[in-house]
């Protein structure tokens, strides 16, 4: 955990390895390590933080590693509180706002008026360095009795905004600045988007704020409930199974933005084998049901298929139990589905 390290008896506090009961404060070792070279004062008032917010997590020291850890972090703060005091331009509180203004500026107003819009796990990480100095002038500016300025709020707010939107992803971007990407303007990448963007026709709640964004994953999960997290990884998922299947069509699909049929029909066919197996076996007709008009067809396959997605992520270990997990959608999420 830590290294002892020069004369003076120093640790190295690794922000990655800390005790189990103080994980939460592994973001703001990292942050002060990162700031150090260019602001020591301000590395320090972030460890001074995280060793607050140790004994308020663990106030007996009673995890594993934990009294360790505590007295090496506070060897080094006696000792960085003298070295880094005389570098002290006004006051802690003082310093903490001019130093989140210039890291605002140079950092992440930088990134994202620039032209360059690849670069987006640099700039996801610069909000994420944003939101634990804010943290950190917070406690600063209340120890102080200091009001924080609006508009370093201001600021904080739309950096809040962006980490909404922008959420890490595993191949595909999700939030709207994405759009411009290379992988996003594939055309049989934009033509599953644009039909599972298809929500025509669909009974949205009373009182919901439609975006222009939202999509089949989205109405289910507004009807049934589905978390946040389950509804990208499967929209994900669904997209890049799509597009596989669609792209090794023959004849090959236009260019057109329309998803082929037959890529949805074999992607329907693949998921729903074992809960028609399952059917067949206990007697019992299908919830599956297509519509007379034809234009209706590919909707309704996306939310059966979307549906079925799901409720399989939902199933965390019932996913090794098909009849559990179609005795689930046949009785429940299906029939409600079919009603609305």
């Amino acid at each position: 955990m830590s290294q002892t390290a020069g004369k003076l008896g120093m640790v190295t506090l690794d922000s990655e390895v800390v005790p189990s009961s103080l994980v939460e404060i592994a973001p703001i070792l990292r942050v002060a390590n990162e700031v150090e070279a260019s602001n020591p004062r301000v590395a320090y008032l972030c460890r001074f933080y995280a060793f607050e917010k140790a004994c308020k997590l663990d106030p007996t020291s009673s995890g594993r590693g934990v009294p360790q850890f505590k007295t090496a972090l506070l060897q080094r703060l006696e000792h960085e509180n003298e070295t880094t005091l005389a570098g002290r331009q006004q006051s802690d509180a003082r310093d903490m706002q001019n130093f989140y203004q210039h890291y605002y500026k140079r950092y992440i107003q930088a990134l994202v008026n620039s032209t360059n819009k690849d670069d987006r796990a640099q700039l996801r990480k610069e909000y994420q360095t944003s939101s634990v100095l804010l943290e950190v002038l917070k406690a600063v500016n209340q120890t102080e009795d200091v009001e924080v300025p609006d508009e370093v709020l201001e600021a904080h707010t739309k950096v809040e905004e962006k980490i909404q939107i922008d959420v890490p992803y595993n191949n595909l971007p999700h939030d709207p600045d994405s759009q411009n990407l290379a992988i996003t303007r594939f055309p049989k990448i934009q033509a599953t988007v644009t039909a599972l963007c298809n929500t025509r026709g669909l009974p949205w709640p009373a009182g919901h704020e439609k975006k222009l964004d939202e999509d089949m994953l989205d109405w289910l999960q507004t009807m049934f409930g589905f978390q946040k997290d389950n509804v990208v990884n499967q929209r994900e998922n669904l997209l890049l199974l799509l597009t596989n299947v669609h792209i090794r069509q023959f004849p090959r699909p236009e260019q057109q933005p329309k998803l082929d049929d037959r890529a949805v029909t074999i992607v329907m066919k693949k998921l729903f084998k074992t809960y028609k197996k399952w059917c067949k076996y206990l007697g019992r007709k299908s919830s599956l049901w297509m519509p007379v008009i034809q234009q209706e067809v590919q909707q309704r396959k996306l939310l059966y298929i979307c549906l079925h997605l799901l409720i399989w992520g939902e199933a965390a270990n019932l996913r090794f139990m098909p009849a559990c997990l179609c005795y689930i959608y046949h009785h429940r999420r299906a029939c409600e589905f079919n009603s609305s």
